[in-house]
């Protein structure tokens, strides 16, 4: 995988300088990269200050709209616009997918990439803050539209579609549009600061029994239980977790199960989410399960279909120097990260995983200040257009403007 330190080269100055220099171009002395790096920040900062009323609007407008994965046509084209007005060069529809959005400014030869997001959940809207992902990532990009070229850099900003299920960013991966980046970068919303989001790989797939209906009361020798088998199902998973890593996480939900009490159900269903620390790790533990669930259609006589029901999420592998950067940033506009050390190995998963892969990559999370409220409950849909909110989408915008600029001189520093 390329890494932030692959591309500006090795530990010695001199060898970074050198391998930079094929990316960037000639150098400049290391006192004026730090005064152009200085207006530029400050540039950075105005332009994001000048852009707040919309960005909070923004947000504000697509947390008002909350649309699924795949269907974010109006959130979409929210973004699309505010880019065009920005000075980018804007596809809407990219990709073969109808929500993606490719903004493009600047023809420098360092490319940054940042991802805005907008799906939200089903019942319970953006219960993950997405629209506080895709008004920092349009504001980070107003920041950087009029200093660009002179930085150095070429700048694009994507909408990715479906990160809460169906893989986005994964099919724009697949497709190209991170071709050619030398970084990508996003912030998402949390309870609390993190630089470094603990990142799992994660599967999820729909699990099927297919039974025998028989009356209940007279016939119950006749039927073939499907519930049954999903109960068996169940069991065996339960027991598995006994023997699994700290890390690993297996939750499911059976959404059909029978229709009447009298009747020996015949056809059962579930939805099911694996997770591990790794891609490797994540395969072992889904063999695993198979496992569990291929025991239920055998004590039962039950037929199983397992289907995916997304791209599985690769684990989330954060750059180690652009973090630093991203930290420096957000700690110098007032952002404090409590120490989260010994907290729970496992975490959330993201198709900004799968991108960590092939491009270096920051997934930092900004707090709103909201506990006991945390991702995905009721209580953090309405902590996301809070007061903290706001600011953390101005906060947001403005640190990654600022880590590109930071980028942009990093043979400097």
């Amino acid at each position: 995988m390329k890494t932030l330190q692959n591309l500006i080269g090795g530990r010695g100055q001199n060898s970074r300088d050198e391998a930079f220099h094929q990316v960037i171009g000639p150098t400049r002395p290391a006192s004026t990269h730090t005064a152009l790096a200085a207006g530029a920040k400050q540039h950075a900062a105005d332009a994001v200050s000048a852009w707040s009323g919309r960005l909070v609007e923004l947000s504000h407008r697509v947390h008002a709209h909350p649309e699924l994965a795949f269907e974010e046509t109006l959130a979409s084209a929210w973004v699309a616009d505010a880019l065009a007005a920005a000075g980018f060069e804007v596809e809407h529809g990219c990709y073969d997918l109808p929500t993606a959005v490719r903004a493009t400014v600047g023809t420098g030869p360092l490319h940054i990439g940042i991802c805005a997001e907008y799906d939200a959940l089903p019942d319970i809207g953006h219960a993950c803050g997405h629209n506080i992902i895709a008004a920092a990532a349009v504001g980070a990009g107003a920041a950087l539209a009029g200093l660009a070229d002179d930085l150095g850099l070429t700048v694009t900003v994507l909408g990715t579609p479906a990160e809460e299920g169906g893989g986005g960013k994964i099919l724009m991966l697949e497709r190209g549009a991170f071709a050619g980046m030398d970084a990508a970068m996003m912030v998402h919303p949390a309870a609390v600061e993190m630089a470094a989001m603990p990142g799992s790989a994660v599967s999820q797939f729909e699990v099927s029994y297919r039974g025998k209906p028989a009356h209940a009361g007279a016939y119950p020798q006749l039927g073939v239980n499907a519930a049954d088998a999903m109960t068996v199902a169940q069991v065996a998973v339960g027991l598995l977790r006994q023997q699994t890593s700290p890390e690993d996480r297996i939750a499911g939900v059976v959404t059909e199960a029978g229709t009447a009490a009298n009747i020996i159900p015949d056809a059962s269903r579930g939805g099911w989410i694996v997770r591990s620390s790794t891609m490797e790790a994540l395969a072992e533990l889904k063999q695993r399960v198979q496992h569990c669930f291929e025991a239920g259609a055998l004590a039962t006589g039950c037929d199983l279909t397992t289907t995916p029901l997304s791209l599985d999420y690769a684990d989330l592998r954060p750059d180690p120097d652009m973090l630093q950067m991203y930290r420096a940033n957000a700690e110098a506009l007032g952002r404090v990260f409590p120490d989260l050390s010994g907290g729970s190995p496992a975490g959330a998963a993201t198709d900004m995983g799968n991108v960590s892969h092939a491009v270096p990559t920051i997934h930092p999370m900004l707090g709103l200040d909201c506990l006991p409220a945390v991702n995905h409950q009721p209580e953090f849909t309405a902590a996301c257009i809070t007061q903290a909110a706001d600011q953390a989408v101005l906060d947001g915008a403005t640190a990654m403007a600022w880590t590109a600029i930071d980028l942009g001189r990093a043979r400097c520093v």
